[in-house]
């Protein structure tokens, strides 16, 4: 056997160990099943053997399900093909507990998904004391349930409503926290592991489990019959639709499955969890969620965009020009990677300032329990703050974070690029001025790129690094090379007008401004927003970025392009709030909304003044209108080469600018839509609301092809869809 062994001493107690012979880490797959299939039935009929203790030759015990297997089941299996993909698994532990032997899970580190159900099927689970070592069950958070058992042993060994906030958050729990919960027996010591594992074995344990002895039963499987049953499965309906609305399918179908299973006989509820399991996987919601968030994003990690001709760099010391927010969060994620930080603004005062920014967010982790005050100062001793470019002397990358004026950043960049070596990077965050432009204030234009980091630094994860037109690929490896080293996730986009996030982001909330100007009453665009997924609705969006900025944006284009620009449905509504009704966004006092000192803020009752409403608006319409402005303007970026793939597109919506999770991304959201469909319905918008839904040439080629954006041709319906 390649990926499980056994070894049987004489004691009669075998120790089965898991060492996946291809991964990392512990994974379900089909070679993996075969052997523990074979492994069991090998120990049920040896009568040398008394007991079975099931650990990990890994630091990790099991990490459950390959995710880039799974998310292939989408176009290769049919409902019933998925249904027996979850039973073969589901059997192979039903083996286990019912082959006459007690088994106990040795679990010497992390147990999620698949692995954690492993350990359910075992008479018993041990842990070591390792804060390391959690467990949990977070299929949810791929648009999946768990799929051997993990919906049905739960809420039979610590209750329904342990298992169900399992279940349905994700979460995973440290060892201590388990016990607990009662979700594991014990907790030992690394060293102590496998001897307790032994020890309850030699106690001649009942290998039989509570549910399949005659008359079991626990209170919820009255289902709604008892008062407190019924009132914990109203508010779990309600926490759904609250958290997740009605997009994402696995939180009802894990609320339904526990809710069935539990009523029923322990089989026929497996076979329950098996069904509702392969409508999952076969969903594309699903399939967009796995893709996105878990395999784009961790070969965006790994380097997917990095051209392969230059050799690996690192970043030892940098330069941040500019100590405000952006600035000082950029030095503070610089310094947590242990790179030195050259720290600069206009005065010292100032540039003191950006680093108490680091001392801030640390010092909130230290109480928390999450970091110590030594690790603090560690970090706070790689900042150095200064208003002395002199000091930039030596560093192997400058990041400009100035205010975005082209003037002002040209003239850092030349002060700047008068000390620094030669060899360095020159990266300037900006949103939308053209990195072209910018470049043309540097010495060393083929050295100049684009970092746009997502505001607050310390919390989002993506990075958009935009290529200049005379930027060289050495530079753009450069530049991922760093990013690596932050541990963010990069997208590669060309130079353009607001470049890919900045320009659909743009879309998103004139459109809700233009609704407002069609009478479309404030309330509903803001629901129709949050309904497909949004965070916040787009007139929200709008008074927390005032409308300064998207108006300058928009003028600057007038400027430059004159006639050619064909300015945003949204703008008159824009200027008329900001020139005629006299507020300009929250930063101004209010803007759509009010935002009293004493309450929450609510939307301003004079909009309905300025903007009088209607009732003849369609819901389903505005809903679509959000998602369909947003895909449009992500495929002409793709047609005009901003982007070079629908990987760093939909990485760059959901993680940009929280394009909702379920679709997977704009790029994905078409495909769920299915391409055909998707232009036929573009169509009907453009002629009722504009032309800004017109789908682009290279939609409709592809719907003419029957091509999608991830797959040269469509294998099936499923995959068009």
């Amino acid at each position: 056997m390649r990926h499980i062994s056994i070894a049987v001493g004489s004691d009669g107690i075998a120790v089965l160990s898991m060492d996946h012979a291809d991964e990392s880490m512990n994974l379900v797959s089909e070679a993996w099943l075969a052997e523990m299939e074979a492994a069991i039935a090998q120990i049920t009929a040896d009568a040398a053997i008394k007991g079975v203790v099931l650990t990990s030759a890994k630091k990790a015990f099991m990490a459950g399900a390959d995710l880039k297997k799974l998310v292939d089941g989408f176009c290769q299996m049919t409902r019933a093909e998925a249904y027996a993909y979850s039973q073969r698994a589901t059997k192979m532990h039903r083996s286990i507990e019912t082959c006459g032997k007690p088994w106990v899970a040795a679990v010497n580190g992390l147990a999620l998904g698949g692995g954690f159900e492993l350990a359910l099927a075992c008479h018993r689970r041990i842990v070591v004391d390792d804060p390391k070592a959690v467990i949990g069950l977070p299929e949810v958070n791929v648009g999946l349930l768990p799929g051997s058992g993990g919906t049905q042993r739960l809420p039979r060994i610590a209750g329904v409503k342990v298992a169900l906030d399992l279940l349905l958050s994700g979460r995973s729990v440290q060892p201590s926290e388990a016990l607990k919960l009662k979700i594991i027996d014990e907790v030992a010591p690394a060293a102590d592991l496998l001897a307790r594992a032994k020890a309850w074995l030699a106690s001649a344990p009942d290998p039989i489990k509570p549910w399949d002895k005659k008359g079991y039963s626990i209170p919820e499987s009255r289902g709604l019959l008892i008062p407190e049953a019924a009132a914990m499965y109203s508010a779990a309906v309600a926490g759904i639709a609250g958290k997740s609305g009605y997009n994402f399918p696995s939180p009802p179908a894990i609320l339904s499955c526990v809710f069935e299973g539990v009523q029923l006989p322990f089989e026929r509820a497996l076979s329950v969890e098996s069904k509702y399991f392969a409508k999952l996987l076969t969903d594309p919601v699903a399939r967009n969620i796995i893709r996105t968030t878990f395999i784009s994003k961790l070969a965006a990690e790994k380097g997917a965009g990095r051209p392969a001709a230059f050799s690996q760099s690192k970043v030892k010391k940098i330069g941040i020009l500019g100590a405000g927010m952006m600035g000082g969060g950029i030095a503070l994620v610089s310094a947590l990677a242990g790179i030195d930080v050259v720290l600069l603004d206009r005065d010292l005062a100032t540039a003191e300032k950006g680093k108490a920014y680091s001392l801030k967010v640390m010092s909130k982790e230290v109480d928390k329990g999450r970091r110590t005050q030594a690790s603090v100062e560690e970090v706070l001793g790689r900042i150095t703050p200064t208003d002395d470019f002199g000091r930039l002397e030596g560093v192997d990358m400058v990041v400009e974070a100035v205010f975005e004026d082209i003037n002002i950043k040209a003239d850092t960049t030349r002060r700047a690029e008068a000390v620094i070596p030669e060899s360095a990077v020159f990266a300037s965050n900006t949103s939308t001025l053209p990195i072209s432009e910018l470049a043309k204030a540097s010495r060393r234009p083929e050295q100049f790129i684009g970092i746009h980091f997502f505001s607050p630094v310390d919390r989002m994860n993506l990075t958009e690094v935009i290529v200049g037109k005379k930027t060289s690929q050495a530079t753009l490896a450069k530049a991922l090379d760093f990013i690596a080293q932050l541990r963010k996730t990069p997208i590669v986009v060309s130079d353009s007008r607001g470049f890919y996030t900045s320009r659909v982001f743009q879309t998103l909330i004139h459109e809700g401004a233009a609704m407002l100007g069609e009478g479309v009453p404030p309330a509903v665009i803001e629901n129709a927003a949050k309904a497909v997924g949004m965070p916040v609705g787009s007139l929200a969006l709008l008074d927390e970025l005032s409308f300064e900025l998207p108006l300058k944006i928009v003028d600057q284009a007038i400027e430059q392009e004159g006639d050619k620009y064909v300015p945003p449905a949204g703008v008159t509504v824009l200027r008329k709030m900001r020139d005629e009704v006299g507020r300009g966004g929250r930063k101004s006092g209010g803007g759509f909304y009010d935002y009293p000192k004493d309450g929450k803020k609510h939307l301003w009752a004079g909009l309905t003044q300025h903007f009088p409403q209607t009732s003849d608006y369609n819901i389903e319409d505005l809903k679509r209108r959000f998602l369909y402005i947003q895909a449009i303007e992500t495929v002409r970026c793709l047609e005009e080469g901003v982007l070079q793939t629908p990987q760093d597109a939909d990485l760059g919506a959901v993680y940009g600018w929280g394009f909702p999770t379920w679709t997977g991304g704009t790029i994905s959201y078409i495909e769920t839509v299915g391409i055909a469909n998707f232009v036929r319905e573009a169509d009907r918008l453009a002629q009722r609301y504009g032309a800004r839904f017109s789908p682009s040439g290279l939609l409709r080629d592809k719907a003419k092809r029957g091509e999608g954006f991830y797959q040269a041709a469509t294998a099936g319906p499923r995959c068009a869809a």
